[in-house]
């Protein structure tokens, strides 16, 4: 591990997919998780900007403008008990090949003013098994009367239970994919 608590192949997909312009007012961070389960699997769930609900807890509905495509909006519900109840985000990039998803959130009743996030997904082995090496980084400006800290506390705490949903509806599907009886010819 390097100083900043990533190993050097996450490092290196950070430098790589993760770098993020921050002005003064602004924070900025990476989170990793590291799933078992194949990266096909995981990236059938991030792509879906259309339904961000089948693995962010925190959104209890979505309705998406248009195709799927760069510029698309979608507008989403947030479960109450959060500080917000409406958020509009626009897709910026969806890359099936490389596994990228980035959105920046353009509008909505929050404090997460040019919010913007990049998740990669990269292919790893776990425990003998395909796994999947997850990356999420954001930066978003920090709120009137919060430091930095505080900011940067909160999204990653967000995120932390996103990507754990994640992982745990990943992982639920792998095993079902394995435990699947194989047809013999």
């Amino acid at each position: 591990m390097n100083g900043n608590g990533f190993n050097r192949m996450e490092s290196e997909y950070i430098y790589r997919h993760h770098r993020h312009e921050t002005r003064e007012n602004q924070c900025s961070s990476a989170l990793v998780k590291h799933i078992k389960a194949p990266v096909h699997l995981v990236w059938s769930l991030v792509r879906r900007f259309d339904q961000p609900q089948k693995y962010k807890p925190f959104i209890s509905r979505c309705v998406v403008q248009g195709d799927l495509e760069i510029g698309s909006l979608r507008e989403v519900n947030v479960k109450s008990g959060l500080p917000a109840t409406t958020s509009t985000e626009r897709l910026e990039l969806l890359d099936d090949e490389a596994h990228i998803l980035s959105i920046r959130i353009i509008g909505g009743d929050h404090r997460l003013r040019n919010y913007s996030s990049i998740i990669t997904l990269h292919p790893e082995i776990i425990d003998g098994r395909p796994g999947t090496l997850v990356i999420e980084s954001f930066v978003v400006d920090v709120p009137e009367g919060n430091t930095k800290d505080e900011t940067c506390y909160f999204v990653e705490a967000l995120i932390k239970c996103n990507l754990k949903s994640l992982a745990d509806v990943s992982e639920r599907r792998a095993i079902q994919d394995r435990t699947e009886p194989i047809d013999r010819i």
